[in-house]
């Protein structure tokens, strides 16, 4: 969905980008000056509720200085609460990674596979049109819908407002959620949703396609004419927003998002990153090939190479699309699946590559370990934080080097057993 990573729960940690979601505009994960400041002392409830009207006082001010009609303000933030339980969720992490074929499996099955096939054809004339008018490809169009709300099935059940005004007031990442609530309340003022209707997570991500009111604002779009950009209730809104977002940032209509390939038994994993882009010419005389052994397309395009399972796993030769999934959401493993069912949707069949007999996934206590034992033999890790970054990869890529192991930079149970041993 378009949205911060690193507030929703869908990414595996160990796959992800870092940082946050394009959507988000570059939001910080910094303390608001409105917010209210840690004291020795814990405040009484009536301080409390003293201090978080003084708040929503202040917001008030600052959404009217920002156009927000006084009718509204009154409207959505009436006896407005804070939830507790979304402060719960904010704080909450995963205590495992998810691993790939867990992830796919739980995202790109039969079941999800099927219905996708039936609503491309039932609303075949609607996306046939998004598509000539915004140039992105009714099959991506339903991946996406299918991963986000399982095609409108769940938007999530909480106030948006009321959920924005919570996370605003907390002051771990008040900034960016204030941006959200405010921008929240512009959609109401406008007239695009009512209060009572604008349902989302718990995190303030909105409707069929999950758009956070930052990305709504900037791009959706009132397709059906009516005067409303309803991404709740409106498919022709639904669909034109999503392609409208892909499309201005620089989506390739006549392109896929990428395809399994086959490595040569010889192959440098150190040319296995995103950062690393090449020609398919390049990758073909480097004894790449396609899962079935054929040649690579003659197309003049680039393509990076991406192993989101190890050197032991499927890999993945990528375009420019992809890139484009990962603005939506910085998920590789999201990305992949999108890209993935996409493909199921065209007839192309399940994934080539071999299925381990079983997978173990780790832990950010594992992580962490892995990364202390890295940095006690010399190799530059940062801070260990359970979270496998850029530095973590490489000094990886450096441990396998010294054992002879394929340096794919991939952290995996029987790497943390070798380090382990010393």
């Amino acid at each position: 969905m378009p949205r911060i990573e690193a507030v929703f729960l869908a990414a595996a940690l160990l796959f992800s980008l870092g940082g946050h979601d394009a959507h988000a505009q570059a939001a910080a994960a910094t303390t608001n000056a409105a917010a209210p400041s840690e004291t020795a002392d814990a405040p009484s409830a009536v301080d409390a509720d003293e201090a978080f009207q003084k708040w929503l006082d202040a917001l008030r001010i600052e959404a009217r200085a920002k156009g927000v009609s006084q009718a509204t303000l009154d409207t959505a933030l009436r006896d407005v609460t804070l939830i507790e339980k979304v402060i719960k969720l904010d704080r909450r992490q995963p205590e495992f990674t998810q691993t790939f074929w867990r992830y796919l499996d739980l995202r790109v099955n039969d079941k999800r596979i099927s219905r996708g096939k039936e609503l491309l054809k039932k609303h075949r004339k609607l996306l046939n049109s998004v598509w000539k008018k915004y140039g992105v490809q009714p099959r991506f169009l339903v991946a996406f819908w299918g991963l986000e709300s399982n095609f409108g099935d769940h938007f999530g059940g909480y106030p948006v407002v009321q959920a924005l005004v919570t996370l605003a007031y907390d002051p771990r990442r008040a900034r960016f959620f204030r941006v959200q609530l405010i921008e929240a309340l512009q959609i109401l003022d406008r007239g695009d949703i009512s209060p009572d209707q604008m349902k989302g997570s718990w995190a303030g991500a909105m409707g069929h396609l999950q758009f956070i009111p930052s990305t709504f604002v900037r791009y959706a779009i009132d397709e059906d004419g009516d005067g409303r950009r309803d991404i709740w209730n409106s498919l022709p809104d639904v669909f034109a927003s999503a392609a409208n977002y892909l499309s201005k940032i620089g989506w390739k209509n006549r392109r896929s998002w990428g395809r399994e390939v086959r490595l040569p038994k010889n192959f440098n994993y150190d040319l296995a990153s995103l950062d690393i882009r090449k020609p398919l010419g390049a990758w073909q005389k480097l004894g790449v090939r396609r899962i079935d052994g054929r040649n690579l397309p003659a197309v003049a395009i680039d393509g990076a190479i991406v192993l989101p399972a190890g050197h032991k796993g499927p890999a993945f030769l990528v375009y420019d699309n992809f890139y484009r999934i990962l603005n939506w959401n910085r998920s590789v493993l999201y990305a992949l699946a999108v890209g993935h069912l996409a493909d199921r949707y065209a007839g192309i069949g399940p994934l080539q590559g071999k299925r381990p007999a079983t997978e173990t996934p780790l832990s950010r206590d594992m992580i962490k370990e892995m990364q202390d034992l890295l940095g006690a033999q010399g190799y530059q890790v940062g801070t260990p934080d359970g979270v496998v970054g850029p530095l973590t990869r490489s000094a990886i890529r450096a441990f396998q080097k010294t054992r002879n192991l394929p340096a794919d930079g991939f952290p995996s149970a029987d790497l943390l057993d070798q380090l382990r041993g010393g």
